[in-house]
């Protein structure tokens, strides 16, 4: 973790200083030659200064250990670094619109030089390579604020190339152009600030997992010696390298208890190791054998599970007594229009249909 940090903070340091030679050459081109555009752009670069510096921070913070009020760590730092970013990006985009706006309307016109091709022609360059970079550094450090900054990257070289067209316009034909570009440049700035927002805040918020993470963990899960089936495996990430995860696994009853959680225990270990989540398993017994459950499961999956697209029963088991209890789950997409409660009572309905049985249902979203 700590040559993470390390190496974070050196590739955000390069960026801060590339930037800031950037952004100095442009500003200053911009205001001797009149041109918005190139000032935007300047600009820009400079709002990238103040990005590099909160990611710089962030990778320091992230690389603190969990303590008691953080007990996962604080890797989500460098969520809260890239929506920061983001913010700030949006907030110069807003400014940028109205100058540019503010030069369409007077109609002004500036002067150009050779030299101001040359400094845009640099630009695109060095934020090439930058791009480059930033995108080989985010893959080899798992590093989301990094990645953001790969996307601002190849959204400068768009940018610049912008103005650079817009210049041409301009001294070609009578359209004044520079507001215009300086415009789409400043367009250009504000959707990039809302993509970072946006993938910044779904991570914080809990985005969904990877399905090939997903998917390895539940292969592992089902290859485990007497696993029967394997439901409500959920993972939980806070930020790069930390993951949570809890699933339950349906094993047959009859085997020894000290048996079983041997069995769990070991796989626990294996998708830590292989995976890096640390994963806990909740223990499903499953009777095997038992006609009467095996039929009624049957008869109740008929009956129940077109009541909503995507439905589908788990977990199913009898608890027999005084009114046998018939104990199972009922799983529904996440984008079914039909209430919890609602289908709740579907299915409750459905069951005492079937006979004098005590339902148990919970219904969970997958």
């Amino acid at each position: 973790m700590e040559r993470r940090s390390s190496a974070g903070q050196r590739v955000s340091a390069v960026g801060i200083v590339c930037n800031v030679c950037l952004a100095a050459a442009k500003i200053a081109a911009g205001l001797i030659s009149g041109l918005v555009s190139v000032t935007a752009d300047g600009f820009n670069n400079l709002s990238d200064c103040g990005s590099g510096a909160v990611s710089l921070v962030s990778f320091r913070v992230a690389a603190k250990p969990a303590d008691r009020e953080h007990p996962y760590g604080h890797r989500r730092a460098e969520y809260v670094a890239a929506m920061i970013i983001a913010f700030l990006v949006l907030a110069l985009g807003v400014e940028l619109v109205r100058e540019s706006f503010e030069t369409v309307l007077a109609g002004r016109q500036s002067a150009q030089a050779w030299w101001l091709y040359l400094i845009l022609g640099v630009s695109v360059l060095v934020k090439a390579g930058m791009l480059l970079f930033y995108r080989a550094s985010a893959k080899r450090l798992g590093s989301e604020t990094l990645k953001a900054a790969a996307t601002d990257s190849a959204c400068d070289c768009l940018a610049t190339l912008a103005v650079i067209l817009g210049m041409v316009l301009s001294a070609c034909t009578p359209w004044k152009a520079d507001g215009y570009f300086g415009i789409a440049v400043a367009l250009f700035i504000l959707w990039q600030g809302v993509c970072v927002l946006k993938e910044a805040g779904s991570k914080l918020l809990g985005q969904a997992p990877d399905e090939a993470l997903a998917a390895r963990v539940r292969e592992i899960l089902l290859a485990g010696e007497g696993i029967l089936g394997v439901h409500d495996l959920r993972i939980y990430g806070y930020g790069q390298g930390v993951t949570f995860a809890t699933a339950h696994a349906e094993m047959d009853a009859r085997l020894p208890a000290l048996s079983s959680h041997e069995v769990l225990d070991g796989l626990e270990r294996k998708v830590l190791a292989e995976t890096g989540v640390a994963l806990t398993l909740h223990l499903d017994p499953v009777v095997l054998g038992d006609e009467e459950a095996a039929e009624l499961e049957a008869r109740i999956r008929a009956a129940v599970e077109g009541l909503a697209e995507g439905m589908n029963i788990h977990d199913f088991r009898l608890v027999r007594g005084a009114k046998t209890k018939v104990v199972f789950e009922v799983g529904i997409p996440f984008d079914c229009p039909a209430a919890d409660a609602d289908l709740k009572n579907d299915v409750e309905r459905a069951v005492r249909i079937l006979g004098d049985y005590e339902p148990v249902i919970t219904v969970e979203r997958e």
